[in-house]
């Protein structure tokens, strides 16, 4: 275990690295700018979830193109980007701006997605992402962004931040689908 622990903080100081953990501090920075910002749009807020995507766009192109991948990145990347996207969704779900149903049908496929993973770790099998995840991550940042603009997207006659968010929690839940299917592939292969 400690083998396993001190791998996953070995060579933390990478760029991707830092552009990961910059994301995960912008989270709660993230919720307090959007809550203490009372007009509308909340440009401060968007501003800093916008800064937030682009670490998550920059750490694994980077992490790949520097040769930086490491375990850290591997664990925290994926987490840093669950937790901006839960954060926005209860941001705007609690003000109104989205449905609570699709925050709650997100955070059940994250928190399935969460334990599958560590199953699938404890049995050191590796599920990479897929097209239909990283699709659904950007549809997210789209709706997000696009929600922060709901006021005049409504007075328009289209709630396009809506129609959008819907699209992206059925592409979350084909992408959880199409995980378990690799998982349930990854078993019948052989050990080697």
């Amino acid at each position: 275990m400690k083998d396993k622990v001190r791998k996953l903080f070995s060579h933390v100081w990478t760029i991707p690295n830092v552009l990961t953990m910059i994301r995960l501090l912008l989270v709660p920075v993230f919720v307090v700018v959007y809550f203490r910002t009372s007009a509308e749009p909340k440009y401060a807020a968007l501003a800093i979830f916008a800064a937030a995507s682009l670490t998550d766009m920059l750490d694994g192109y980077l992490a790949r193109k520097l040769n930086q991948i490491t375990d850290f990145g591997k664990l925290f990347d994926p987490l840093a980007d669950k937790l901006m996207v839960l954060s926005a969704l209860v941001c705007q779900a609690v003000t109104g701006v989205f449905p609570w149903a699709a925050v709650i049908v997100v955070a059940c496929k994250e928190l399935v997605m969460v334990l599958g993973g560590l199953f699938m770790l404890s049995r050191d099998v590796v599920v990479y992402s897929n097209i239909v995840g990283k699709a659904a991550q950007v549809c997210f940042i789209l709706s997000l962004i696009l929600s922060f603009f709901h006021v005049p997207l409504a007075e328009w006659g289209t709630r396009l931040d809506l129609i959008l968010l819907w699209i992206t929690v059925g592409l979350a839940v084909l992408a959880m689908v199409v995980y378990a299917a690799e998982y349930l592939r990854s078993l019948k292969k052989p050990r080697e």
